[in-house]
């Protein structure tokens, strides 16, 4: 995502054009974009058009509260500040608690119900150290990705194109990743118990939290409250932006909700796999027989339409709540670098960071907070590896004009 973490105004947002918006423009705007919900619900049946909806929401969300990972990482490793790393914690703790009853019965609301589990090995590894140096260059993630191309932001708009062509050429590495050494998927509460794993996986969650909180240090670029603020008003509600603790505890619920209409968590960067692939198929790419993509899930994805998979509506959706939220706010839209470099480092870190999401089986969210509150031993391996990509990709920032 893109640069959980509050920066200063003109680095954690997409600048804002303050020229204005006349109450005209706005409304023709948000008729633009109910248009678009219209004709995505039109095409999708009921379960669609409530993950279009949850997709709305993780949008609107994602926009008011700044979330972003990357600014979050960013700040630990140059100036030990992780107030924003903490609220990730308290997101991921939340989703634990919520999804191992669940997980543990298979079912929610009378629905078949799994986790976000991937082998572990070599492969997660080496794709999570990829996407960590591509999440620094790029200057966001796989949901933040979405929501600052979402709402106007021309260079994220430039990074979610290459973030889809890197992970359809991850695709088609996969059987080359496979062949290293890895074991398949492990889910500490099918291993341990789940009330074992859940307890284990909180005191690590909290204890990490505890560590920051003592040995951390406070960075004055901290503009707004974590919680709550004297300035807050009601009307934050519409406008933004949000306390961080606020938007990570509702991410937790709305990946509750994603799990129990969905049939599993929350994810993004699949789809970005998938419209690759069909984008690559309008230029005549057809499938290697035994490849990634003749296997019969992705086969039945690649010919069916995009609004019937689960993962593109609810990126659509996401897209269109950033929207939305960025229209309320008087903040549609940003002014691009004028440099050439901050363009060349948004085309290698999107390239980055899809083929690295590929190949890790996911990215901050699919791998990391799905994961991790799966239970899968896979998300706790990515964030290891994710962070020292991310100290790489902190240093070469400079090199491509990007400050620190």
């Amino acid at each position: 995502m893109p640069d959980i973490s509050r920066t200063p105004a003109t680095a954690s947002k997409p600048p804002v054009i303050t020229n204005g918006y006349s109450l005209s423009r706005k409304l023709a705007l948000l008729a633009l974009a109910v248009t678009a919900l219209v004709l995505i619900i039109t095409a999708g049946d009921g379960t669609k058009t409530t993950l279009l909806a949850l997709g709305i929401l993780l949008g609107i969300t994602l926009f008011h509260g700044s979330v972003s990972f990357t600014a979050a990482y960013r700040k630990l490793i140059l100036f030990g500040d992780g107030r924003a790393v903490q609220a990730q914690l308290l997101m991921i703790a939340l989703a634990t608690l919520l999804f191992a009853p669940a997980l543990a019965q298979g079912e929610l609301f009378g629905q078949p119900i799994y986790g976000a589990l991937a082998p572990v090995g070599v492969q997660v590894a080496c794709g999570a150290f990829i996407f960590g140096i591509g999440m620094q260059l790029a200057g966001g993630c796989g949901s933040g990705t979405l929501y600052t191309a979402g709402s106007g932001n021309l260079k994220m708009l430039l990074v979610l194109i290459c973030f889809c062509a890197g992970s359809f050429w991850g695709s088609l590495d996969m059987s080359w990743w496979r062949q290293l050494p890895n074991v398949p998927a492990i889910s500490l509460g099918q291993e341990f118990g789940w009330i074992t794993a859940t307890v284990v996986q909180l005191t690590i969650l909290l204890t990490l939290a505890w560590l920051i909180a003592k040995f951390g240090h406070t960075s004055k670029s901290v503009e707004q409250p974590l919680v709550t603020g004297s300035g807050w008003k009601w009307q934050r509600l519409i406008s933004g932006p949000w306390p961080l603790v606020a938007a990570a505890l509702i991410l937790a619920l709305l990946n509750f909700a994603t799990l129990s209409q969905a049939g599993h968590p929350w994810t993004i960067t699949w789809a970005f796999s998938l419209w690759g692939a069909k984008t690559a198929s309008l230029v005549g790419w057809v499938p290697d027989p035994g490849s990634f993509w003749t296997a019969p899930f992705q086969s039945s994805a690649l010919s069916g339409s995009i609004l019937q998979d689960t993962t593109s509506v609810m990126n659509i959706g996401l897209l269109l709540g950033a929207f939305i939220a960025s229209i309320l706010a008087g903040r549609l839209g940003s002014k691009g670098p004028a440099a050439i470099k901050p363009y060349i480092a948004a085309i290698i870190g999107g390239l980055l960071l899809g083929y690295g999401a590929r190949i890790a089986y996911g990215c901050n969210i699919g791998a990391l907070f799905s994961g991790i509150a799966s239970s899968s031993l896979h998300g706790w391996l990515w964030i290891a590896a994710a962070l020292p990509g991310n100290w790489l990709g902190v240093k070469l920032r400079p090199w491509f004009g990007l400050r620190n």
